[in-house]
């Protein structure tokens, strides 16, 4: 029968004459119209009509042919309790109308309508689509923030069949959509706290006007505009800003505003001393809407971040600077770290940590050789002996410096000594992955204190590093725990194989509810956020609509 018939077919039968003998018997007559349905390249119930891809319609046809292909939405009142469901997206960060919500809505309040196929085939769609966007996100992370992963850790599948419980949770339905939507903690939470703040009317505040560095003491006309900015976020109390207004001739940055100023910076994860820098008015100007967007942005991440998860990892928290060690879904320690900077960024991967390597050498890395180790062999040749870096040919042969012109130095590489105050400290702990990164110790304890910490080449340094080895070697014997301690007290430069590997994530996102139970936001460090909210609102604008 011809495609274009399909919906003649669909009325004949829907208003035949005739009487079944069963409601079992309808639902064949109208399975048969369903599966017509399914061969049409898109649902003209819709509106605006809806394109299927084929990847659509053999969702569709999977999920429908578990049911023998009867009806799904004519029962009872499953059809409200969809788009009830549907609605509820928006807690997520997604949109409904990207579901059909508005369009269901309206068709259910008809009879007619919420019995023909095409309404049932579009709310299928709508449900299906649903599930698989909560489960795995609404954009294909590997299209738009690509994450490496090493072969023993290979990335999740985004499935094309129907997830099982769509069919045995249509009675109900909050149900399947809560088994659909990530129990990740910090997922969870974004989403509380989201839910929230988008029923509240969104926010007013102006611009602080920018000019030298604000300190504590000074007198500068822009306190006003800094008390109003602060208490817009609940860091300041009104009755204080209306006291400051009401003596706009007194304008000191007072121990109040400062207090108030630090624990903004807190928040923001940019250093707390009460100085109003670049920085910090960079945060404070950022637009109300801009900041829902970045909640938005993240709650996708983090959908992504819950498919990576696993029970017992490392997880390094590149933007927020942190590591954390989860057993058995819980978080049992975390620390500061050091990552790479905006020019030579921590990448996003995910591997297996196989070994450490006991007082490890350094062998410096071609741009750091040619950025930052050149110029200063060049101004000093000194340099080397007092950092105790060795020059070596390919092979590993050790070269007399002064022999080499540093102008237009040969293949040469640069080792610099094991030792405590060698680059990598007193360990490094390796995983395998093709941007030679690694976790390790350092020397430059006071920069954990610093604020953002990026400071690395891409490798991420770490605060109680032997806290984390604890972890790491939980299951290792006695005997090989003093293996260890032996030979990190003897200098000597060694790999020493894990007992059990360890997963670890190494994941951006830019805001998160910490413990406190306040939104935390990170400057975006590697400027992504942008990219990832035009994704977004581009796919939301597509919505598979025949333009």
């Amino acid at each position: 029968m011809s495609k274009k018939h399909t919906p003649w077919l669909a009325i004949l039968l829907l208003a035949s004459p005739f009487s079944f003998s069963s409601a079992a018997a309808q639902d064949a007559e109208a399975g048969e119209v369903i599966r017509l349905e399914l061969e049409q390249p898109q649902l003209n119930c819709a509106a605006p009509v809806l394109r299927l891809s084929a990847t659509d319609r053999a969702t569709l046809q999977d999920f429908y042919q578990q049911q023998a292909f009867a009806p799904v939405w004519r029962r009872g009142s499953r059809l409200e309790r969809l788009v009830e469901q549907l609605e509820q997206l928006a807690d997520d960060g997604l949109d409904p109308h990207g579901y059909q919500a508005a369009t269901l809505r309206r068709l259910a309040q008809s009879r007619a309508e919420r019995q023909s196929p095409c309404t049932d085939v579009l709310a299928s769609h709508a449900y299906l689509q649903a599930l698989q966007h909560l489960s795995w996100g609404r954009l294909d992370a590997a299209q738009v923030e690509p994450i490496w992963h090493s072969p023993r850790t290979p990335a999740p599948v985004r499935p094309v069949a129907p997830p099982p419980f769509a069919v045995s949770g249509l009675d109900d339905l909050a149900g399947a959509f809560a088994q659909a939507r990530p129990q990740f903690e910090l997922y969870r939470k974004l989403r509380s706290t989201w839910s929230e703040v988008r029923r509240q009317p969104l926010p007013q505040w102006q611009r602080v006007p920018g000019g030298p560095l604000l300190r504590p003491g000074r007198h500068d006309p822009r306190v006003l505009a800094l008390a109003q900015r602060l208490a817009s976020e609940g860091f300041l109390s009104e009755a204080a800003v209306e006291a400051r207004a009401q003596n706009p001739d007194i304008d000191p940055y007072d121990p109040l505003l400062v207090d108030a100023v630090e624990a903004y910076q807190r928040a923001h994860l940019l250093k707390d001393d009460g100085i109003v820098g670049p920085a910090t008015l960079t945060e404070l100007n950022v637009s109300p809407a801009a900041r829902r967007d970045q909640l938005r942005v993240n709650l996708e991440r983090l959908r992504w971040l819950a498919r990576e998860a696993e029970p017992t990892m490392v997880l390094v928290d590149i933007a927020g600077a942190k590591i954390s060690y989860y057993q058995n879904g819980q978080r049992r320690w975390q620390a500061r770290t050091q990552v790479g900077r905006a020019e030579r960024q921590t990448p996003l991967l995910k591997s297996r940590i196989s070994h450490l390597t006991i007082n490890p050498t350094w062998t410096v890395p071609p741009t750091i050789f040619r950025e930052d180790k050149l110029p200063e062999i060049r101004r000093d040749i000194g340099y080397l002996s007092k950092n105790r870096i060795r020059v070596l040919d390919p092979a590993g042969n050790q070269l007399d410096p002064h022999q080499i012109d540093w102008s237009n130095p040969p293949g040469i590489l640069l080792r610099q000594d094991a030792g405590p105050d060698s680059a990598l400290g007193v360990v490094a702990i390796r995983f395998p992955n093709p941007f030679s990164v690694y976790l390790h110790d350092t020397p430059n304890q006071h920069l954990f204190d610093k604020l953002p910490r990026v400071f690395s080449s891409g490798c991420v340094r770490v605060e109680q590093v032997a806290e984390l080895l604890d972890f790491l070697l939980a299951d290792a014997t006695p005997a090989e725990r003093a293996r260890i301690a032996t030979i990190q007290a003897s200098g000597t430069t060694k790999d020493v194989n894990l007992p059990r590997p360890v997963t670890i994530l190494l994941a951006y996102w830019t805001v998160e509810v910490g413990d406190d139970g306040r939104l935390h936001y990170r400057p975006d460090l590697y400027h992504r956020d942008a990219a990832l909210l035009t994704a977004l609102e581009q796919a939301e604008r597509r919505l598979g609509v025949v333009p």
